[in-house]
């Protein structure tokens, strides 16, 4: 349970990562509740995730997740370039958060 808590905390962080674009400096209302809100969740599904898996890994995972997350969104919602160079680095992000995971020493 914990993993997939440290999966979806990811997601939010890569949603309030972008996020911040919206709040065009928090003098958006709504985007910068919003933003807020996903802040908040994602460092409470980090730091629940924590109870069982090691900081270092969970914060490690945590960031990659909301890194590539935010890269593709990137590219989605604001036209952010993917050439083959960036697509290979996301996805060595993507093979060290699965190393991460396969080689954690905490509880499963």
């Amino acid at each position: 349970m914990a993993w997939w808590m440290l999966i979806v905390a990811g997601l939010f962080e890569a949603g309030w990562a972008v996020g911040l674009k919206y709040t065009h400096g928090f003098t958006r209302p709504v985007a910068s509740a919003l933003t807020i809100a996903a802040i908040v969740v994602s460092m409470w599904l980090l730091a629940s995730a924590t109870r069982t898996i090691p900081i270092g890994t969970a914060y490690a995972v945590w960031v990659g997740v909301g890194a590539v997350g935010a890269a593709l969104l990137g590219v989605v919602l604001f036209r952010e370039p993917l050439t083959l160079a960036r697509a290979g680095f996301l996805a060595l992000l993507v093979v060290a958060i699965a190393g991460l995971k396969l080689t954690a020493t905490g509880r499963p």
